[in-house]
Parts: C-alpha cells; sequence; structure tokens
C-alpha cells in the first residue's frame, strides 16, 4: 500500500490511506458491491455478465466489455480490487475531477476488455485461453489507475507484500512484467492478460490522447541508474570516501 503523509501534526507523520471515499468511488464501489451481492443470490448472473470473447464474437452480447468490470469471482477478490481503487484512485480523481476519473476508468477498463478481445484471435497457445475463457474483475481498469498513480507520484512508497518499500514507478514496473510474463502461459494467462491490456491501455490514453505527464516508466534508465547508484557505493568503500566534515587522518578523503 502507498505511505501517504499526514494531513495535520508533524510533517513527517504518516497516515492510513488517502482519505474519504470520494465521490466517483462511492459510485463505482457501491455497484460493484450491489452486483456482487447479486451474483450470491443468483449464480447464473456471472456468466451473463462477465467477459467472454467468444460469446462478444458471435452471440452480440456487448455489455460484456462494461459489465464484467462489475462482477467478482469471491469476497477476497473483491475486497482487494476495491481497496487498491480506495487506495491509488482516490487521489487522481482530487487532482483531475470526478468527471474525467470515471472516464479514465471506463476507457481502461472496456479498453482492457477490448485488447483481450483482440488477443483471443491470436492463433498462439498462450492467448487461445482466452476465448471461450469467463473474465471478471475490475483489475483492468485498477491496473490502469495504478500506472496513473505511478505518473503522477512516482517515488511515492508503497509497501509491497506490507513489508518492503517501493517507489510507484518501480512497484508498477514490477506489476506489469509479472502481468506480461504470467500472460505467456496457457494456465495463468487469462487474468494477467487483461491486467497488461489495462496499462497499456492506460499508458497510451494519457501520454498520447489526453497529453498526460510524460511517461516516467523506463526500465533501461532505472537499471542504469541502479547501476551508476551501485557503482558510486562501491567507489566510496573502495577509496575511503565521505561526505562532509573535516579529515580525520590520512588517506580519507572528503
Amino acid at each position: 500500500m502507498p505511505r501517504f503523509p499526514a494531513r495535520s501534526g508533524s510533517p513527517s507523520s504518516l497516515s492510513f490511506g488517502p482519505g474519504p471515499i470520494s465521490t466517483a468511488l462511492k459510485a463505482i464501489i457501491g455497484a460493484n458491491v450491489v452486483l456482487f451481492l447479486a451474483t450470491l443470490f443468483y449464480a447464473p448472473l456471472q456468466i451473463q455478465l462477465g467477459l467472454i470473447p467468444s460469446w462478444v464474437l458471435h452471440e452480440n452480447r456487448l455489455w460484456q466489455p462494461v459489465t464484467y468490470m462489475f462482477i467478482h469471482a469471491g469476497l477476497f477478490h473483491i475486497i482487494f480490487n476495491m481497496l487498491a481503487l480506495w487506495m491509488f484512485g482516490t487521489e487522481l480523481e482530487r487532482i483531475w475531477g470526478t468527471r474525467f476519473f470515471l472516464k479514465f476508468y471506463f476507457v481502461t477498463g472496456i479498453g482492457a476488455a477490448v485488447v483481450t478481445i483482440l488477443l483471443s484471435l491470436v492463433p498462439f497457445l498462450p492467448t487461445r485461453s482466452l476465448y471461450n475463457a469467463d473474465i471478471v474483475g475490475a483489475s483492468g481498469a485498477i491496473y490502469g489507475v495504478l500506472l496513473a498513480y505511478a505518473l503522477y507520484f512516482p517515488d511515492r512508497k508503497i509497501y509491497y507484500m506490507m513489508l518492503f518499500p517501493i517507489p510507484a514507478r518501480i512497484f508498477v514496473l514490477i506489476m506489469g512484467s509479472v502481468a506480461f510474463i504470467s500472460s505467456l502461459s496457457e494456465s495463468g494467462g487469462v487474468a494477467n492478460a487483461t491486467h497488461l491490456s489495462g496499462l497499456l491501455v492506460a499508458y497510451v490514453y494519457l501520454t498520447t490522447v489526453r497529453k498526460g505527464p510524460r511517461m516516467q516508466l523506463n526500465p533501461w534508465a532505472e537499471v542504469k541508474y541502479r547501476w551508476v547508484k551501485w557503482r558510486l557505493a562501491t567507489a566510496k568503500k573502495r577509496f575511503d570516501v565521505y561526505t562532509g566534515g573535516r579529515s580525520d587522518g590520512p588517506g580519507r578523503i572528503h
């Protein structure tokens, strides 16, 4: 989860979460909860509203690229998705406003579905399983929200697995890499293909259509930065370099 500065008190203090649920998130989370409860009482609704590429293409179920975003496979699925949406989406809505946030959310979620359908037509082993798969969940749109968050707050610390603090831009690179690698497997690639599609659609939308902030998720630049940083640290140890103060004796370089 991201680390947020406190809104009052000491500048160094921290608070949990980005604050109250914003207007757009109330509507999105409310719709997800209502449909989740509906599928508990009427299970066939999940199949009717989930995304099945073959049904969209051959049975004209054109509502599925929209409705799949509000259907979840279980309690933990919806809890973690809605928690991530609140943690990463609240500040974006404050920056963009409710209208654009909703537009971005639906463009990313629907775009992820369209890309997934197109991938299901590619005649390769990793993509064939998509054709008749039942894809549900808001993860495609949430991955887009996550990428947008990394663009606006690239150095904000996110606690990966609740333990390891890493910058938001690195977190998105990790999640995108995992989604890409997982999408190459026949067994685990269904949901991850949609996750990756959400990242791609959000990237294109923010960097072209909206003319958003410059993309800061450059994997090669990050590798070079880490390499130079490691070389500098090694040189300091080798030559016994200190960053300030007076010399403590011969052989000390300041």
